[in-house]
């Protein structure tokens, strides 16, 4: 009798014991605070993962990009210049060398002249200097003949190495362009959340800050190949103006030998 009193009893506590594991199985438990944060951080880091258009990029970074623009134009022209100026038909012609060294050994000035005239150069700037000299010196010694090529030929290295320098100007400037875009970008974007607290989330700062940084980036792009070529035209303006150097040489070697004879 006590036995058979006592089974609902134990069916009624065993049917409790169960119903928290069926209410468990059947609604699925709630996020805790730490899923939730890491949902969110995982939607904050595809935000800024997506990718972005040419053009929005442009857009971001503001006035400063027309500058950033204008100097790369610049000085891809410059580049394309100073290739172009930077070589020996341009700076020393061999065959005006050639004609001068001939013309200088027969004594004929008025054809040295007349050969730097018709062949506008570096080499013919210098010569038409020993020359003008030549002219209104009653009496010319060789120190003084030599002294008035070499103030001709320091100026003509100064102009090539001196418009080499605009590709070292430019290297220096963009990244400066640059930064003033990101910090001015960052500003705005500080000054956005400072005004609204309700939008201070993760994802609005950290879209405002890569959108200031785009300045920077395209600063770097503009500055890096500017630093290349002028490191590499630099050594070869440095070259052409040794070329410079010995050509002249060579002719007022022999001017000067032909003035004393």
């Amino acid at each position: 009798m006590v036995t058979l009193k006592l089974k609902p009893f134990f069916a009624a506590f065993a049917l409790a014991l169960a119903l928290p594991v069926f209410a468990q199985e059947a609604t699925p438990p709630l996020p805790t605070r730490a899923e939730a944060f890491e949902r969110s951080l995982e939607t904050a880091k595809k935000e800024v993962q997506k990718t972005m258009s040419f053009n929005e990029l442009w857009v971001s970074g503001g006035i400063l990009m027309w500058f950033l623009a204008a100097a790369s134009v610049f000085g891809l022209s410059v580049v394309f210049y100073l290739l172009w100026i930077l070589r020996d038909r341009q700076v020393a012609p061999p065959e005006l060398t050639a004609s001068l060294l001939a013309a200088v050994q027969n004594g004929d000035l008025g054809e040295a002249r007349s050969q730097c005239a018709d062949r506008p150069c570096q080499l013919s700037a210098v010569m038409l200097a020993a020359f003008d000299h030549l002219q209104h010196s009653s009496k010319v010694e060789t120190g003084a003949l030599r002294e008035a090529v070499e103030a001709e030929g320091t100026r003509q290295a100064q102009s090539l190495q001196g418009q080499a320098q605009l590709l070292l100007d430019i290297g220096v400037i963009a990244p400066m362009l640059g930064l003033l875009g990101t910090v001015l970008g960052m500003l705005q974007a500080f000054g956005a959340i400072s005004t609204d607290i309700a939008s201070a989330k993760p994802v609005v700062l950290a879209a405002g800050v890569s959108k200031a940084i785009i300045t920077t980036v395209f600063g770097l792009f503009v500055a890096i190949p500017a630093m290349v070529f002028y490191a590499y035209l630099r050594r070869r303006a440095a070259a052409k103006i040794a070329v410079l150097e010995a050509c002249a040489a060579r002719i007022v070697t022999v001017l000067s030998g032909r003035f004393h004879a």
